[in-house]
This record gives structure tokens, sequence and C-alpha cells, in this order.
């Protein structure tokens, strides 16, 4: 039999009590950006990245990137 997969995503933070998790999504890939200025590529870091990917649409990971390279992100980094 082949290897099972886990699947797995962010578990339940209770600053975000809605199932709209617009505020998650975005407050998730801030603390990514903060943890990866702050550490680096750092095991502590790739959880909160794992959080937004699960989390934030593709579209809008893209988007925020272009932005923060261009120094246009609404967000603090």
């Amino acid at each position: 039999m082949a290897d099972e997969i886990e699947l797995k995503t962010a578990p339940a933070d209770f600053r975000f009590p809605t199932t709209n998790q617009t505020r998650h999504c975005f407050t998730r890939y801030i603390e990514f950006h903060g943890c990866f200025a702050a550490k680096g590529e750092s095991n502590e870091c790739e959880r909160f990245a794992k959080y937004y990917r699960s989390f934030c649409p593709g579209e809008w990971v893209e988007r925020w990137n272009e932005q923060r390279e261009n120094g246009t992100f609404p967000g603090p980094l």
C-alpha cells in the first residue's frame, strides 16, 4: 500500500472567529515576512509561510509580493 499523505491547514486562531478568513490571511502573510526579515530562513518562520499559503488565494500573494518589491505594500513589514 502506498504511503499515506497527511494534509493539514493552519490551526484555529481565536483572533479570527468568523468564517471570513481575509484578515487571517493578511495577518499570517505579514507575520511571515516580519519573521523572515528578523530571522531569515528559519523553521519558526516556515510555519507562518504554511499558514498564509493555506489561507490566501495565490492571486493575492502574487499581488502583495509585487507590491513589496515596488515598495507600495499597504501593510507593515
